[in-house]
């Protein structure tokens, strides 16, 4: 004899219903990967194609806008917690050389320094950094470094920019600042031959000082492998406490406290004609800015209680 079974029917539609619901999550899991994939491929491609350039040199300003600049804010915000003073010294409009010192192993500086400049600058100038040729040679980094408005540096570029109403940022210590031992943080490299006080004055356009405090405690060198760097062709390769002997997670960033600090404008007005021409005259204007910024990093080093606080 059979009959209705009313709990035994409730009991195969909450089955049913449970089962649906399983389903349903794998399927909606697998839509969400399915768009992570697709927006990712989207900015690969955008990234290595010249879509959006405004010039010969790669820049796209608004791929700048919509994806590098928003991956680096969380660290300038958050992470990194940046600080900056005297955005009153960078002009407003037209050609200017920001000259800032370098450090930290890896070129975070040049990252947080474009930030500053674009999100809280009161014109959101655009940063057009010179970088050294190798970060036009590496896969993918020389993509977005193109993209980003980065350029080889060199003279001709410098004043290409200059000439175009620019804001050119340059770090005339090179690797040689970036890659130095901690023991020796904060004190100035030697600012090459001084190439981009020629620049200044065969363009006419002042330059900003600029100390950055905070990067050289991101990545602590400890030491360095010139085989490996030899190795893999790079200018060195950093030991640091984490790194390689953490591997990947060695290169997760220290979260230090950074200042940026801009210094009031060095003009040329006053200078010759032919004042690019003379090395001493070139070397003489290197060495005032390289020393207004050493004082400002004493400073802010000075008046800081803890890097990371």
């Amino acid at each position: 004899m059979t009959g209705d079974n009313p709990s035994g029917a409730a009991e195969e539609e909450a089955r049913t219903a449970a089962g649906t619901d399983a389903e349903s999550e794998p399927s909606l899991t697998a839509e969400l990967l399915r768009e992570f994939l697709a927006a990712g491929t989207d900015a690969l491609a955008r990234l290595t194609s010249d879509d959006g350039a405004v010039d010969d040199f790669g820049f796209d300003p608004d791929l700048t806008d919509e994806l590098i600049l928003p991956l680096l804010r969380p660290l300038y915000e958050k992470y990194f917690r940046v600080d900056v003073e005297g955005l009153e010294h960078v002009p407003a409009e037209g050609g200017a050389l920001v000259v800032a010192n370098h450090s930290g192993t890896l070129p975070l500086d040049a990252l947080m320094l474009q930030v500053a400049l674009r999100d809280h600058h009161p014109a959101h100038r655009r940063l057009r950094l010179l970088a050294a040729d190798l970060a036009f040679e590496l896969p993918l980094v020389r993509d977005v470094a193109r993209k980003a408005g980065h350029v080889r540096a060199c003279r001709a570029n410098a004043l290409r920019l200059l000439g175009a109403g620019d804001l050119v940022g340059v770090m005339p210590e090179g690797y040689k600042g970036l890659g130095k031992p901690y023991e020796e943080r904060y004190r100035l490299r030697r600012f090459g031959r001084g190439g981009f006080a020629a620049v200044a004055l065969r363009s006419g356009r002042p330059m900003v000082p600029c100390a950055i405090v905070g990067a050289e405690e991101t990545y602590p060198m400890i030491g360095e492998s010139r085989t490996l760097a030899r190795m893999l062709n790079l200018p060195y390769f950093p030991i640091t406490p984490t790194f390689p002997l953490l591997g990947v997670l060695g290169l997760v960033p220290l979260p230090s406290k950074w200042t940026i600090r801009f210094g009031a404008p060095i003009t040329v007005d006053d200078f010759p004609a032919d004042a690019a021409d003379d090395p001493r005259t070139v070397e003489k204007l290197a060495r005032e800015v390289k020393d207004t910024i050493q004082h400002s990093l004493n400073e802010l080093r000075a008046d800081r209680q803890s890097p990371f606080g």
